[in-house]
């Protein structure tokens, strides 16, 4: 991944399984991915084989494969845990398909991704958690407690190693807000993005700023 070509109509793989989704431009779905009530915002890709429910991902979020992203907890407080409480349509006709209240719940636990996240191989993001914009969560994380903006997260359970910036230069980046950018100022800044250190490019385009 990624394809050739990339427009305004998301690339979806053929065996990739999408319900109630919504995807930008730009984006990108691998093959045998399921996403499930989840928003794929611009530019913003996820390769084969992961998962995500209830799940708002932010724009130039690179997700790798394998990632699982808010999977189903079961009611452990019951008499039984089991798939049959909360799906028992699948084993007694005329039961409703899913109970309301059981997946209520689940999305009420919804996860929130920022922008410009990158989330490694094999990761796994636990209910209700929030990922702030240009973290960075490592392969094979257990992660069970919000990332702040700009912070680098690896392990299980995941533990911050260090931030990618300085907290003043990630509120220069977050008050910036590249990724609002139009497709096209995107293009003619794409020099300065491969070539200049951070403080640098911040200096530039802050002196653009309206």
């Amino acid at each position: 991944m990624a394809s050739d070509r990339l427009g305004l109509e998301p690339a979806v793989h053929p065996t990739a399984h999408l319900w109630d989704c919504r995807l930008g431009r730009y984006t990108e779905v691998g093959a045998r991915t399921r996403l499930s009530d989840t928003q794929l915002d611009d530019y913003s890709y996820i390769v084969e084989d992961g998962q995500a429910n209830y799940t708002i991902i932010g724009k130039f979020c690179s997700i790798a494969s394998h990632v699982r992203i808010n999977p189903g907890n079961h009611p452990m407080e019951r008499a039984s845990q089991a798939h049959f409480t909360y799906r028992a349509s699948a084993y007694w006709p005329g039961e409703a398909a899913d109970e309301p209240a059981f997946f209520a719940r689940r999305r009420a636990l919804s996860v929130t991704i920022g922008h410009d996240v990158w989330i490694g191989h094999g990761a796994v993001i636990l209910p209700g958690r929030t990922i702030g914009t240009g973290a960075v969560v490592g392969a094979g994380t257990i992660l069970t407690r919000d990332v702040a903006p700009y912070t680098i997260v690896v392990g299980n359970p995941g533990r911050v190693v260090r931030r990618r910036f300085p907290e003043a230069v990630a509120d220069r980046l977050q008050a910036l807000g590249w990724w609002d950018w139009d497709h096209d100022r995107l293009r003619r800044a794409l020099p300065d993005f491969r070539a200049l250190a951070i403080e640098a490019f911040l200096e530039r385009y802050e002196a653009e700023a309206p």
